[in-house]
């Protein structure tokens, strides 16, 4: 019976871990969500962004998997909406951040690609699905042809992401999971 009992305590304590660990991980991407609106773009190309926030979204789908990543994601694009973008920002992080994390997810799963190509893939996709939203609302399909910029943006970002989640992911302890 005593085993029972430490087996349920063990699986609650666990659980309590990965809750703390995902609440800091958005706390994380909020705050690298706001240091991005303060850090002025090298390039002065409406719609290019570093996508920080990104680096704690990879993270987290390395080390503690989808549903915790997707949940990450989706509580930074509101609360950074709600703090810095408004309804309209919001619209468009979550149909970047949606796609994103699943075309990032479909990748990884695949074991075909490495962080840093996982990254590269996720940036596209980010910009792909903002650049359709944008279709959509202004109801205008010529907005596609920004998506050569927009591609290649998210290309340097995804490399760039990728490679600092990299690096990070392998030193963070074992116990981050």
């Amino acid at each position: 019976m005593l085993s029972q009992a430490s087996g349920r305590h063990g699986g609650r304590t666990e659980r309590t871990r990965r809750l703390a660990f995902g609440a800091m991980f958005a706390a994380l991407a909020l705050i690298f969500s706001y240091v991005e609106v303060l850090i002025p773009v090298p390039v002065p190309i409406p719609g290019v962004k570093l996508g920080i926030a990104n680096l704690v979204i990879i993270i987290a789908l390395y080390r503690m998997g989808f549903r915790y990543a997707f949940t990450i994601n989706c509580v930074r694009i509101v609360i950074a909406g709600l703090l810095f973008s408004g309804v309209f920002g919001m619209i468009y992080s979550f149909a970047g951040g949606i796609l994103s994390i699943l075309v990032m997810y479909g990748l990884y799963r695949t074991k075909l690609f490495s962080m840093v190509g996982v990254s590269m893939a996720g940036g596209v996709a980010h910009n792909l699905g903002q650049l359709a939203t944008a279709c959509l609302i202004v109801s205008n399909i010529k907005l596609m042809s920004y998506f050569a910029i927009l591609l290649f943006s998210g290309l340097i970002s995804g490399i760039l992401i990728g490679v600092l989640a990299y690096i990070i992911e392998k030193r963070l302890p074992a116990e981050v999971r």
